[in-house]
C-alpha cells in the first residue's frame, strides 16, 4: 500500500467513526457516541491486524493504529450512601413480582461486588457452603473464589432448590418457574426502583453502581490492596504501579476480614475477626 493510499484510509476510517458517533440513539446517559468510535476503531484495527498476519499488508501499511481512539471520560459511577442502599434495599423488597429474588440479587452483588456476567454465570455446583466461598466467572475468562456471609450462602442454597437449579443443574439464580433470568431482570429491577425513588432514575442508577459502593467501603477501611483483590482485579506488570501489586497482593482470609467488618457476620475464613456491628457498604 502507498502512502497516498494508506493516508487514505487512515482519512476514511476516521470520518467512519465521526459517522458512527454521530448516529448513535441519543440516551440520557450517552457520552457523545464515544463508545462507539472506539468500538468502531477496534473492530477497524482487529481486520487489520488479520490482514497483517495473512501478510497482504505489512504492519507499516497498517492504517488502523494510526488513528487514535477517543479518550474515555472519567465514570459518573459512585459509591451510594448508605441511606441510598437502604432505600433501593426497601423498595426492591417491597415492590414487583418477586421481591425474594430481588433482594437476593441485591444482596449477591452488594456482599461480592460481583458484574452481573459473575451473577448469571453462577451454578448451584459453585457453591462452597463449608467456606462460605462461590465462583465467580467474569470478563476476560476470569475465574476467582468469593467469600459471602453465611446468611447469603444459606440464602443462595434455599434460591436453588426451590427453583430448580440444585436437581436439573445449570444457571443458579432463576425466577419461580425455573427460568434462568436474564440482564432483562435487572434491567426491570432498576426501572421499577427509579419509579420509586426518582434520584435513581435521574442519576441512572444499575448495578455496576453496588460494585463502587462495596469497593470504596472496602478500600477506605482496609486499604487498596485487599480492595482491589475484593474487586477480582488481576494482576498487571505494566507500569510500577502495576508490579507493586505482585508483592501487595491480598489472601482470600484478608477479602473473608473485610466481608466480615462489612456484614456483622463472622466467616469461616476469619472466625477470629471482630465484625463491626452495624457495618454496611
Amino acid at each position: 500500500m502507498g502512502q497516498s493510499q494508506n493516508s487514505r484510509a487512515v482519512d476514511k476510517i476516521k470520518q467512519l467513526a465521526e459517522y458512527v458517533r454521530s448516529q448513535v440513539v441519543r440516551r440520557r446517559n450517552a457520552r457523545g457516541g464515544r463508545s462507539a468510535a472506539e468500538h468502531l476503531i477496534a473492530a477497524m484495527r482487529c481486520v487489520y491486524n488479520h490482514a497483517v498476519d495473512d501478510e497482504l499488508i505489512t504492519e507499516t501499511d497498517n492504517p488502523a493504529r494510526r488513528v487514535a481512539k477517543p479518550r474515555r471520560l472519567p465514570s459518573t459511577r459512585r459509591g451510594l450512601p448508605e441511606s441510598g442502599l437502604e432505600e433501593v434495599n426497601r423498595v426492591a423488597a417491597s415492590t414487583g413480582n418477586d421481591p425474594t429474588l430481588d433482594t437476593l440479587l441485591l444482596r449477591l452483588h452488594t456482599e461480592t461486588a460481583c458484574r452481573r456476567g459473575g451473577a448469571l454465570a453462577l451454578r448451584f455446583e459453585d457453591l462452597d457452603p463449608g467456606q462460605c466461598l462461590i465462583l465467580l466467572r467474569e470478563k476476560g475468562d476470569t475465574t476467582r473464589w468469593q467469600p459471602v456471609s453465611p446468611t447469603l450462602m444459606r440464602h443462595l442454597q434455599d434460591h436453588a432448590h426451590q427453583r430448580g437449579a440444585a436437581a436439573s443443574g445449570g444457571q443458579l439464580l432463576r425466577y419461580r418457574d425455573g427460568r434462568p433470568i436474564t440482564t432483562r431482570r435487572y434491567d426491570h429491577l432498576w426501572k421499577r426502583i427509579g419509579q420509586h425513588l426518582p434520584w435513581v432514575a435521574t442519576q441512572q442508577i444499575s448495578t455496576h453502581w453496588l460494585r463502587h459502593t462495596t469497593l470504596k467501603w472496602v478500600e477506605r477501611r482496609f486499604g487498596y490492596a485487599i480492595a482491589r483483590a475484593y474487586a477480582g482485579h488481576t494482576d498487571s506488570t505494566s507500569g510500577d504501579a502495576g508490579t507493586t501489586t505482585t508483592y501487595i497482593r491480598a489472601d482470600l482470609d484478608e477479602i473473608a476480614n473485610a466481608l466480615a467488618a462489612m456484614t456483622g457476620e463472622s466467616h469461616p475464613l476469619a472466625p477470629n475477626t471482630p465484625v463491626m456491628q452495624g457495618g454496611g457498604a
